[in-house]
C-alpha cells in the first residue's frame, strides 16, 4: 500500500472548527438544530463558492497571460474553470456589508436564488430559510461575520480545504445535536473511514445507492489524496430518496470540488426507481436504513435483482445486499453497514439467501461493530464485505475462506450515549483485513478478535456469520465471570434509564417555557 501523506499538527489549543461550532451554537438560541443546520451550512457553502469565484475573478481582471482580454463578468469563463459563477449581489463581500441590516435575511435568500439561476447544477439545492421570523437578523449578521473569518489565519490557497473541513465537522455536530433524526443523513465519520480504509478505492467507479449527505464519497476522495493517488481516477455515483438530505450531499460534495452530477434524487428510492440501472461499480460503499420494513417489497417479488432468493417484504436487509451485488462489476467489491441480526436471521427465507451467498463464495469478511456508534439507533450493527471474484489475482485466492473480525471491544465513548473508533482502532481492523487478503500479508488468527474460517466450518455452524462464533474468547477471558458481567450490564442499563429520564425532564421543562412565553 502507498504511504499516507502526513500533515503538521496544529499548534492551536483548540481546532478552528471547534471554536467556530461553539460560537455558532451560541447564536442558535431557540432554533431547532434540524432547522438551524441549513442556515449555518448554507452560509459556509456560500462563503466557499464566493471565495473560489473571487480568486478566479481577480485573475481574469488582471488580464495577465492566458487571461489577457478576459471579461471577469463572463459566466463562460467560470464554467470553463469549473467554478460557480456568483452574481454581484450574492458575493460574500456584498452580504457582509449588509450583515448589520434588519433585511439581511432577505438579502441572503435572494443571493441563494440568484446563484441557482446562474448555476443549473445547483438548482433546487440551496436553502432559502434566512428571512424566516424565528431567525433574528442580529444573530444572522453575527453568523455571517463569524463565517467570514474562516481561514483568515490560513494561506488563501488552503481556504477551500478549511471550509470543506468545517462543513464536514458541522455536519457531524448537527447530527449529534439532532440525535436519532441526525442519523438519517449522517453516518459517523469513524465508520465511514473504516469502510473506506478496508476497501481502498484507489481507482474506478464508487457507488452509494443510499448516500445520505455524501460522507462515503468525501472519504473516498480523501483516501485517494492521502495515499498520493489521482482524485480524477475515481468517479462517484449515488442516489438519495430524501430531498433535504440530497441537498446537503450536493453542497458537501461541491465544497470539496467533487463532481456530483451522478448523485441523483427521487422520492421513490433505489428499489422502485433505480437511477443507475446499467451501472457496474468497482466499489459499493453504503449504510442503508436498518431493518427497513417500508421498502415496497410486495411490489418487487419478481425483480431480476433477486438472484439468490426473494427477500422478505417486511425487511430490506437482503434486498439491499442483492441490490449492491447487482451493481458490482465482475471484479467489484462492496462494504456496507447492516443490522447485526442479518448475520443470523432465518425469517422468511433470509437464512436461505445467506446460505446461497456463502456457497456462491461472495462473502469475503464480516466485522462485528461496538455498540453506540450510530446516532439514530441502538440496534447492534456489523459490516459486510462482498467480493465478486475472490480469486481475481489482485489479492491471494481466498475463495473458500471468510474472515471474521470481532471489534465489539474497540472504540471509546465521546459522551455517555455515543462511541467512536479511533484512528488506531481503524488501522487495527483494516490492517487485519489487508494482511489476510494480501499475498505477502502476515495474517494470524487472534483468539477473541479474528479468525479465518473455511466454508466447511461456516456450513457446520448452519451458515451463521456472527464473528463471535468463530473467534472465541480472548485468552484472558477464558475464566469469564458471568455474574460480574451481568452486574456490570445491569448497572449500565440503570444509568441509561437515568439519562433518558433526565432528558425527558429537560424536554418537558423547555415545553413549559415555550407555552409560558
Amino acid at each position: 500500500m502507498p504511504k499516507r501523506k502526513t500533515t503538521k499538527a496544529t499548534t492551536n489549543s483548540e481546532p478552528i472548527e471547534k471554536q467556530l461550532w461553539k460560537s455558532a451554537d451560541k447564536l442558535r438560541k431557540n432554533i431547532d438544530a434540524a432547522e438551524y443546520k441549513h442556515v449555518v451550512l448554507g452560509l459556509i457553502f456560500l462563503k466557499y463558492i464566493s471565495e473560489a469565484f473571487d480568486e478566479l475573478h481577480a485573475r481574469l481582471k488582471s488580464g495577465k497571460g492566458e487571461y489577457a482580454g478576459a471579461d471577469p463578468e463572463d459566466r463562460d469563463e467560470y464554467k470553463a474553470e469549473n467554478v460557480f459563477f456568483v452574481p454581484a449581489k450574492a458575493r460574500w463581500s456584498y452580504l457582509q456589508s449588509k450583515a448589520k441590516l434588519p433585511t439581511i435575511g432577505k438579502e441572503v435568500d435572494n443571493a441563494m436564488d440568484a446563484i441557482e439561476k446562474d448555476n443549473p447544477t445547483l438548482r433546487d439545492v440551496l436553502p432559502k430559510v434566512f428571512a424566516r421570523g424565528n431567525l433574528d437578523p442580529t444573530n444572522l449578521g453575527g453568523l455571517i461575520d463569524l463565517i467570514g473569518n474562516i481561514a483568515m489565519d490560513h494561506a488563501k490557497s488552503r481556504s477551500a480545504d478549511v471550509l470543506g473541513h468545517v462543513f464536514e465537522y458541522f455536519l457531524g455536530e448537527f447530527a449529534l445535536a439532532e440525535g436519532k433524526k441526525g442519523g438519517q443523513f449522517y453516518t459517523p465519520r469513524s465508520v465511514v473511514e473504516l469502510l473506506v480504509e478496508m476497501l481502498e478505492p484507489y481507482k474506478g467507479r464508487v457507488f452509494d445507492p443510499c448516500c445520505g449527505s455524501g460522507g462515503m464519497f468525501v472519504q473516498s476522495e480523501k483516501f485517494v489524496g492521502e495515499y498520493r493517488g489521482k482524485v480524477n481516477d475515481i468517479s462517484i455515483y449515488g442516489q438519495e430518496s430524501n430531498q433535504t438530505t440530497w441537498r446537503l450531499a450536493k453542497m458537501n460534495l461541491a465544497i470539496r470540488g467533487i463532481d456530483s452530477s451522478q448523485v441523483k434524487w427521487n422520492n421513490e428510492g433505489s428499489f422502485l426507481n433505480d437511477a443507475h440501472k446499467d451501472l457496474k461499480a468497482d466499489f459499493v460503499i453504503a449504510n442503508p436504513p436498518f431493518n427497513d420494513s417500508d421498502w415496497s417489497g410486495d411490489l418487487l417479488r419478481k425483480d431480476g435483482r433477486w438472484k439468490h432468493g426473494v427477500p422478505p417484504s417486511g425487511n430490506a436487509n437482503y434486498a439491499w445486499i442483492q441490490h449492491f451485488l447487482y451493481h458490482l462489476s465482475p471484479s467489484g467489491v462492496a462494504g456496507f453497514v447492516l443490522a447485526k441480526g442479518s448475520l443470523t436471521s432465518k425469517t422468511s427465507g433470509e437464512g436461505d439467501i445467506r446460505k446461497a451467498l456463502i456457497e456462491a463464495r461472495l462473502v469475503d469478511c464480516v466485522v462485528n461493530l461496538p455498540a453506540k456508534l450510530f446516532l439514530n439507533t441502538q440496534i447492534p450493527a456489523c459490516l459486510w464485505f462482498l467480493s465478486r471474484n475472490k480469486a481475481n489475482g489482485k489479492f491471494r485466492n481466498r475463495t473458500d475462506e471468510i474472515l471474521f473480525i470481532d471489534a465489539r471491544n474497540e472504540g471509546h465513548l465521546i459522551n455517555r450515549r455515543t462511541r467512536e473508533l479511533s484512528h488506531e482502532d481503524i488501522k487495527k481492523i483494516a490492517g487485519t483485513y489487508h494482511s489476510w487478503r494480501n499475498p505477502k500479508g502476515k495474517y494470524e488468527d487472534i483468539k477473541g478478535f479474528c479468525n479465518s474460517a473455511g466454508i466447511e466450518r461456516v456450513a457446520e455452524l448452519d451458515y451463521v456469520l456472527t464473528p463471535g462464533r468463530y473467534v472465541g474468547l480472548p485468552e484472558e477471558e477464558d475464566d469469564f465471570d458471568f455474574k460480574e458481567r451481568f452486574t456490570s450490564l445491569k448497572k449500565e442499563f440503570k444509568e441509561q434509564l437515568k439519562e433518558e429520564d433526565r432528558l425527558n425532564a429537560l424536554i418537558l421543562e423547555n415545553l413549559k417555557k415555550v407555552k409560558l412565553g
